[in-house]
């Protein structure tokens, strides 16, 4: 049977890598194994590295979980050489694909990227070292690949996961939420990482109780990502407790995105999920902090005025970005209430983010069909 080794270190990309797998016929046709989460381990994949001991967020982050990383790195790279791999699947995670990227193409494996790294936002040095290592790269946003073909790189949009998952309608969303009919509702997504929700969770929870206490009939859950350890998830739930909010647990293999369509608004942390929420038009209001260091590079390295995917898709600030200093319960709180007294307008904003990425697509198909010929 043929092997692919698949390496998802985001709990984006590995959802978006379980829907790839499944798409070339699961473990019946191809056995599978590498790092990931929940949702390609329940498609069949071997877990070699299990990415809730190794994602991390920012410069300190990283330094923080260094010993985790660089562990995970190794057992990858062992596996790969043990089992004479001949075909990659790296799912973004820039620097520890990178790396893993050289070392796989210096012993001859075909390795394809799916989910280009983001170098029109910031450091477009990251291209050069992909265009030696990898065969072929599928992009997520439509922009991006004439942008990778410039600088040499084998490169296909094949569209965004977000746009091919599947979702319930209003009235069913509502109903698996536990919503009432008729209440404005607001989704609250602290991130998937455990740094991202002990920054965001509470001002998150504080901004939207000063609008719940300002309205009548407003409701809001909290969605917990998979990807996140019993520790943070534990502390978690405990925290939206305290502030009276329900938590839901996110199903691995089927993401946010089923349920995003029972909500008017949704808080959210920069990343898939903001995306995701504009194409369930639940409105989105982008709240995000990283640490000291972090933010002190990016001020340096940014080429982009905006952090937001529906933003940087339509060129313009339309959906509230609240970073860093800004990402208090104040400034949440007005935003929120400016988004809900603003939907109508809005979403037709979220109309406009889905025309952007053209025709409906299937990138999971897509990218197991460039696959298919080397495992042949």
């Amino acid at each position: 049977m043929n092997e692919l080794l698949v390496v998802a270190g985001e709990a984006s990309g590995d959802r978006a890598a379980a829907a790839v797998v499944a798409a070339l016929g699961g473990r019946d046709r191809v056995r599978v194994f590498g790092l990931g989460g929940s949702a390609l381990e329940a498609g069949g994949m071997e877990l070699v590295s299990d990415l809730r001991d190794s994602t991390a967020l920012g410069l300190t982050d990283v330094a923080t979980r260094a010993c985790a990383i660089r562990k995970a790195y190794m057992s990858v790279a062992r596996a790969a050489r043990k089992r004479k791999t001949r075909v990659a699947l790296l799912v973004n995670y820039t620097e520890f694909n990178t790396l893993l990227a050289s070392r796989l193409h210096a012993r001859g494996v075909r390795v394809l990227w799916y989910g280009a790294p983001q170098i029109w936002a910031w450091r477009e040095g990251r291209a050069e070292p992909l265009r030696r290592t990898v065969d072929r790269m599928a992009v997520m946003l439509p922009f991006e690949e004439a942008l990778w073909r410039e600088r040499g790189l084998d490169a296909h949009y094949v569209g965004h996961p977000a746009c091919e998952a599947s979702s319930l309608d209003r009235t069913a969303a509502r109903e698996a939420m536990g919503l009432t009919p008729y209440a404005r509702a607001v989704a609250i997504l602290p991130g998937s990482r455990p740094h991202e929700v002990e920054r965001l969770l509470q001002p998150m929870l504080d901004g939207y109780e000063r609008v719940r206490n300002d309205r009548a009939s407003i409701d809001g859950r909290v969605l917990l990502a998979p990807s996140l350890d019993e520790r943070t998830r534990a502390r978690a739930i405990a925290t939206c407790a305290k502030a009276e909010v329900e938590t839901i647990s996110i199903d691995a293999r089927t993401g946010v995105a089923p349920c995003l369509r029972a909500f008017d608004a949704a808080l959210c942390a920069s990343g898939t999920a903001a995306l995701e929420a504009a194409l369930a038009r639940a409105v989105p209001v982008i709240v995000y902090r990283v640490d000291v260091v972090t933010e002190l590079a990016a001020r340096r390295l940014l080429r982009t005025p905006h952090i937001a995917l529906p933003n940087v898709l339509l060129g313009r600030a339309v959906f509230p970005e609240l970073v860093q200093r800004d990402a208090q319960p104040k400034k949440i709180a007005q935003a929120l209430g400016r988004v809900l007294d603003g939907r109508t307008a809005l979403v037709r904003d979220c109309d406009e983010v889905e025309r952007v990425l053209g025709p409906q697509k299937t990138p999971s198909h897509d990218v197991a069909r460039m696959l298919e010929p080397w495992l042949a």
